[in-house]
């Protein structure tokens, strides 16, 4: 699928491959402490090989990744997003999402939820589960775009878990 951007930038979105573990480390080191703060909810210096087998070698049934690259540049990434089925709720998976600092505020993020969304919805998922920093009100408005129903749940540690009933 390609997608642009609100600044006029061109981007490719689709699967991950498990040969994009360089791509990904590569953009990984191109996020800002901040950002990487809120994606990990904590401080995260590098991805560690198996990290960076676990975010690309994905089934593409129970765990999707979607991976956003500059079309005039594919070796550079822009952003990501995923879902992991719960394995115990089978109509239930843990939603992330990652754009990349040059990117953010552009629509990305909520081209890349829509699409995960989609792609949940055709597997049977009909709910989305976040960990994320209190703070973070981009992912909690972008998951309540793509949401019927959104739950909060303040935890006690500065994060909030959300629940996000998918739009039929």
């Amino acid at each position: 699928m390609n997608l642009q951007l609100r600044n006029g930038n061109l981007l490719e979105v689709r699967p991950i491959r498990s040969d994009d573990k360089e791509l990904l480390a590569a953009g990984f080191r191109l996020l800002s402490d901040e950002t990487r703060q809120a994606r990990f909810l904590t401080a995260k210096p590098s991805l560690s090989k198996s990290e960076l087998r676990y975010l690309t070698e994905v089934d593409g049934q129970d765990h999707v990744a979607l991976v956003a690259v500059e079309a005039d540049r594919p070796t550079h990434i822009a952003g990501v997003g995923r879902f992991v089925r719960d394995r115990g709720r089978p109509d239930t998976a843990e939603f992330a999402i990652v754009v990349g600092d040059a990117y953010q505020r552009q629509g990305l993020g909520r081209a890349l939820g829509e699409a995960l969304a989609a792609e949940a919805k055709v597997r049977g998922i009909k709910r989305f589960t976040a960990l994320t920093l209190a703070e973070n009100l981009g992912v909690q408005k972008l998951i309540g775009a793509i949401a019927e129903h959104l739950e909060y749940a303040h935890n006690g540690d500065g994060t909030r878990a959300l629940t996000a009933d998918l739009a039929a």
